[in-house]
């Protein structure tokens, strides 16, 4: 008994040196330790880890123990297997090699890497032949119900997956056409009173107002102004932006607003917005940091960042910006794109408008439907009709619709124009 005790004394002694030189076992049910290093071995930063059992106390904990200080032991790390041939693991495998996906952007090749990764996790092991409209639907989307945005996602990956399985003749069909994508609750526009309250609660100093009028003024994805530099900004106050997302280079002029913002902010790092440690953010930290300050703010949850992005999209369309204006912008490479930011555009203005034409038009006294033959023409509306056919003969313009009421028209009803400067 007192050999054991002895035992178990050197145990703890030594345990406790290995913890000196920064080898720091880690205890779950049991302990392990770090394997040593070979001989003539040299920056080896992660050696192996050894699994120890439970019980110190046992004859086999320290045999075991013993073995992995003398580095009398085989490797505990399972072989890597190449996927079985024919699977969606295996399919995973052979579309990551492909040019299509090497061909991608680095932030894209992290987001459909995760995607991946969870269909290999899950499904790695069903056949890319097996899959069916159904099973997709029942075994691959039905756990996502209650999360649209991640089913969506998933849809999507899965049909470059078989689109790669079709080009390499591992399939002859697409089991997931028919499926409906799933709906997503769209991101809106943030309104002009939820603007002035960010700003009411931010002062101008703040950092959290400095990214709001980044996000605001110019239009851009938090990917892109999380990493918008102070060398980014040109002599003649605009901005280069080389967008992650779509690679499109542009150039945009710093709006009042948010030159006041960068007017009295620290420039004491590389990048514009810093942590409270003065480092840059990441992507996904940036975007909690915005989500933080806007609640605080008192603003709804579905006020987002990229709202904001929506907000500049429509703001731009309030002020009378064509499509391709916005789009050079935002940075859209179709008018589709451009035009689905401007659906927000401020109805009631945009309504007004409408009615004061409708109005002016009504003060036209051509009847509604000559024009085009409709109806039995009134003895009025003929006397009428000869009256102004006197009038064009003589060459005088129709006194109906005057110059000088359609000047008094759009002197009231016209916008002017505005350009983000």
């Amino acid at each position: 008994m007192p050999d054991r005790v002895l035992e178990i004394e050197e145990f703890e002694f030594e345990i406790a040196a290995m913890r000196q030189q920064q080898s720091q076992p880690i205890a779950r049910r049991g302990l392990d330790v770090r394997a040593p290093e070979p001989a003539g071995a040299h920056d080896v930063r992660d050696p192996e880890r050894i699994r120890l059992p439970d019980d110190p106390t046992s004859s086999e904990f320290m045999s075991a123990y013993q073995s992995a200080l003398l580095g009398q032991v085989t490797s505990s790390r399972p072989e890597l297997r190449s996927p079985v041939q024919g699977t969606i693991s295996a399919l995973i495998a052979s579309y990551m090699r492909s040019s299509e996906f090497i061909g991608l952007r680095k932030t894209s090749k992290e987001g459909y890497g995760r995607r991946l990764e969870a269909l290999r996790i899950e499904h790695g092991h069903r056949t890319v032949a097996g899959l069916s409209r159904e099973r997709i639907i029942t075994g691959i989307l039905q756990p996502f119900a209650d999360r649209p945005g991640a089913a969506l996602d998933t849809l999507k990956k899965l049909r470059i997956l078989i689109r790669h399985a079709i080009n390499i003749g591992w399939i002859k069909h697409d089991p997931s056409l028919g499926i409906k994508r799933p709906k997503l609750q769209r991101i809106r526009s943030w309104t002009e009173d939820e603007i002035e309250l960010f700003r009411k609660k931010w002062p101008l100093e703040t950092k959290q107002r400095l990214a709001f009028e980044l996000f605001l003024n110019t239009g851009q994805r938090r990917s892109d102004v999380v990493r918008m530099a102070w060398s980014h900004i040109t002599p003649e106050n605009r901005i280069a932006v080389a967008q992650q997302k779509t690679g499109r280079r542009l150039l945009i002029p710093l709006h009042r607003d948010l030159l006041s913002a960068l007017a009295i902010a620290k420039r004491d790092h590389v990048t514009i917005i810093t942590t409270a440690y003065g480092q840059s953010f990441s992507v996904d930290g940036f975007s909690q940091w915005m989500r933080d300050a806007i609640t605080d703010a008192g603003l709804p949850l579905d006020c987002q960042p990229h709202g904001l992005r929506k907000a500049t999209g429509r703001r731009l369309a309030e002020a009378g910006a064509t499509a391709k204006m916005i789009m050079s912008v935002l940075g859209h490479t179709t008018l589709a794109e451009a035009e689905r930011y401007t659906e927000e555009a401020d109805q009631a203005s945009l309504a007004v408008d409408a009615l004061a034409r409708l109005e002016g038009h009504k003060a036209n006294d051509f009847p509604q439907t000559q024009s085009v033959g409709l109806g039995k023409p009134t003895k009025t509306s003929r006397k009428s009709a000869g009256e102004r056919q006197n009038w064009r003969s003589l060459g005088e313009s129709n006194p109906c619709f005057s110059l000088e009421r359609a000047a008094i028209f759009f002197a009231d009803h016209s916008r002017p124009f505005v350009t983000i400067q």
